[in-house]
């Protein structure tokens, strides 16, 4: 059986920054009758839900490993720390699980795979990778998102 990351909150786990989930029944359905690990870097890495909306300012999630960026709240708090300690716990668990792919949360400074939010917190997106996304990439774990295969649905709906 395949083992496939994905992002708590698309599986309905209300562990958003705002303490809501993204429940998608498309990713649902796509992946049924795989195994499906649940994981939120975020709350892996010490940060509690709800919490205050963070964005990676000067870079992106490669950045961010590199250390040449950082992730910081709407309110100013760097929380880099606990960004790197959730993606590094996220790898941990694929590797625990022989996992291939990761289907993770478009957008978030996590999760975010191909766009991400611009670092001023005003809905602005830009190219780039969330710091979990960019490390499994590293590892070679194919990651794609929520909206890649809402995309690929109603294309194939077409």
């Amino acid at each position: 059986m395949t083992s496939v990351l994905i992002s708590a909150c698309l599986l309905g786990v209300k562990c958003r920054h705002n303490g809501r989930d993204s429940k998608s029944k498309k990713v649902m359905e796509k992946f049924e009758g795989q195994e499906l690990i649940p994981v939120c870097p975020e709350q892996l890495g010490g940060l509690s839900t709800p919490r205050p909306p963070a964005e990676i300012v000067g870079g992106d999630g490669g950045d961010v490993l590199d250390r040449c960026a950082s992730v910081i709240t709407v309110q100013g708090e760097d929380k880099t720390r606990e960004f790197l300690c959730g993606a590094h716990q996220t790898l941990e668990i694929a590797k625990s699980h022989n996992a291939t792919a990761a289907v993770l949360k478009s957008n978030s400074p996590s999760c975010g795979c191909g766009l991400i939010y611009d670092g001023t917190f005003t809905g602005e997106l830009v190219d780039g990778d969330g710091v979990t996304s960019a490390l499994l990439r590293r590892q070679g774990i194919q990651v794609m998102t929520d909206a890649d295969i809402e995309t690929d649905e109603s294309s194939q709906e077409s």
